[in-house]
């Protein structure tokens, strides 16, 4: 099954809350994106479909192994490039704007290039 934009926006929201709480319920999805119950009850649903979330009996929800390595990687890109595009003098907020937009469309290829060429010139 291949992801849409939304679902990985959602398995990247879900991971970075699980690295502030083990604790996730769908709740906390929709605070953190600022998305109605009901888009986030059925996104969540597609996931759990899907094989990328589980949701166990008292509504908690965790990332499969699929889940996580999707969500491992969107979040790579998003902050690679926010910092990227923060370091070519683009403010911040309109960076993470930018990075959120960006990271679904780019291409391994050009991001692993774009990963490289940060690497030389980041602080050591």
């Amino acid at each position: 099954m291949h992801l849409q934009e939304s679902g990985e926006m959602y398995l990247e929201a879900i991971y970075v809350l699980s690295k502030k709480s083990s604790s996730i319920r769908s709740i906390d999805v929709c605070e953190h994106m600022g998305y109605s119950k009901p888009s986030v009850s059925r996104a969540v649903g597609i996931l759990k479909n899907g094989g990328y979330v589980v949701v166990d009996k008292d509504g908690y929800l965790s990332l499969t192994d699929s889940g996580l390595e999707i969500a491992e990687k969107i979040y790579e890109k998003h902050t690679l490039l926010a910092d990227f595009l923060v370091r070519l003098g683009v403010s911040k907020e309109t960076a993470v704007e930018d990075a959120c937009k960006i990271e679904h469309d780019i291409s391994d290829e050009t991001f692993e290039a774009l990963k490289k060429h940060s690497h030389k010139y980041s602080d050591k």
